[in-house]
């Protein structure tokens, strides 16, 4: 191992590790510092992964158990083994894990397990994990892509056995009779209906008076109803002001978040997912000057930069959404940069899914920030129920919504909630990259029968010309 290098990376996950690869092809000796025995971070260790494993396993558990009647198949004696279904969930991880490990022994990229704390803009001691320590340089800049952790609620500890976040949730030995979820937003809607699908009570509780807050809500209502006909209970405009432990149980003191009475929710599992929080513990960022907002989040400019030169910060402990390909493309983006090739990012431009099912799919702006900021617009929606192809599946779900300038056709946002949402929403993320329009979308020739004819068909709605309703 060299003791200087060109770029050093603290942090192997979705940012840190593609930051790594590129910066490899751009000719630079790379050295990462991952604090964990795995690579791939949150996302591909107790993250992204592992919840879309089980997330996929449960939908076939359930379809197999109650969705195929109608097509004809009976299907008698479904068992769940979920021990076997959990094998399966570590063998995924497992598998890209090691794939990325292969990724930076091909790009030469040296890998360093241990953690990292400031001396000095250039340099990093760190602790190994094997131990014993190790002081590294950096002759063109260190990028901070530690990522973020589980956010906690004061009234409520997690002990990872009755009360959970996400990562425990990901590991439960026997389905839960009760379970209790604590925050209405991405992760606690996903861990939610894989426990539901499994025979799990779920109660989802959240602060505000709506879930996904930052979703369009004309797709967020329906999606509500969804899970709500899926079985999933929710006590909205509540907040948890404390949790008993029992031997058996844990007992939730529940009230409205504007006042009131409180009552007492049981539940054998809690889940914690009230959100994430940057992780910067342990950088000594103090000590070399790096500003840190009161949201814990480190502040950057033009280039990933920091307000100390020669540090940079991606991915989820800087402002923008916390998702892994936004975190990839800030590591790609950064590094390039540094390569004086930076071509900038445009946050507006990131998809986000909700893996449930339906998927929940939306790019660019919602209805109500237009309404907010005074854009003029015009929209475009079109059913799964027209849909030849939804119609052929079984499954009708949902709708496709497009928002797009009223003189210029321009599109400002797309939003797909039904079948497959997380695919189909990809045509409108390249249209709007390329600054396309909904006559774009609409003269486009999609084959037929094929569910993301719902988006051209959305074009057609939006200019006048829908052919199908």
């Amino acid at each position: 191992m060299l003791d200087t290098y060109d770029l050093l990376i603290i942090g192997g996950g979705t940012a840190g590790y593609p930051a790594a690869i590129r910066a490899s092809q751009l000719g630079m000796s790379v050295a990462c510092i991952e604090r964990r025995e795995t690579l791939g971070g949150t996302c591909l260790n107790v993250g992204c992964i592992p919840s879309k494993a089980l997330l996929h396993s449960t939908e076939l558990y359930a379809e197999v158990g109650h969705g195929l009647n109608e097509h004809g198949i009976e299907v008698g004696g479904v068992a769940l083994n979920l021990r076997q279904m959990l094998a399966r969930k570590d063998q995924v991880v497992d598998g890209l894990t090691k794939g990325v490990e292969y990724l930076f022994k091909k790009n030469k990229i040296e890998r360093v397990s241990g953690t990292a704390r400031f001396e000095a803009a250039d340099r990093l001691r760190i602790e190994l994990n094997g131990g014993g320590e190790q002081v590294l340089t950096a002759r063109k800049g260190i990028i901070i892509a530690t990522g973020s952790d589980v956010a906690t609620l004061k009234s409520v500890d997690i002990d990872e056995q009755r009360i959970v976040s996400s990562t425990g949730a990901l590991s439960l030995t026997e389905v839960p009779k009760r379970l209790a979820v604590i925050g209405g937003g991405y992760i606690g809607l996903e861990l939610g209906s894989v426990w539901r699908r499994l025979g799990s009570e779920v109660t989802v509780i959240e602060f505000l008076d709506r879930i996904v807050p930052a979703m369009d809500q004309q797709i967020a209502a329906q999606f509500y109803k969804m899970l709500q006909n899926q079985g999933i209970e929710f006590r909205l405009g509540t907040k948890v002001t404390s949790a008993e432990r029992t031997m058996e149980q844990v007992e939730l003191s529940i009230e409205p978040a504007n006042g009131g009475p409180s009552e007492i929710l049981k539940a054998d599992v809690v889940l914690v997912a009230v959100g994430r929080r940057p992780f910067t513990e342990r950088l000594a960022l103090d000590g070399v000057g790096v500003l840190v907002d009161e949201r814990g989040r480190i502040p950057v400019g033009l280039g990933f930069t920091t307000n100390v030169p020669g540090i940079y910060a991606i991915g989820d402990v800087i402002p923008g959404p916390m998702l892994a390909h936004k975190t990839t493309l800030d590591g790609v983006r950064c590094v390039e940069g540094i390569a004086g090739q930076y071509p900038g990012v445009d946050y507006d431009l990131v998809p986000a899914v909700i893996y449930t099912s339906p998927e929940v799919a939306s790019v660019g702006k919602t209805e109500e920030e237009l309404k907010a900021t005074g854009v003029a617009y015009k929209v475009g929606t079109f059913p799964f129920t027209a849909n030849s192809r939804a119609r052929c599946n079984g499954d009708t779900r949902g709708m496709t919504k497009l928002l797009a300038d009223p003189s210029t056709g321009r599109l400002l946002g797309a939003h797909v909630i039904g079948p497959d949402a997380g695919t189909m929403i990809a045509e409108a993320v390249l249209a709007m990259e390329f600054g396309g329009t909904a006559e774009d979308l609409a003269l486009t020739v999609h084959a037929h029968p094929t569910l993301p004819e719902s988006i051209k068909e959305a074009a057609l709605v939006l200019r006048g010309q829908g052919m199908h309703i």
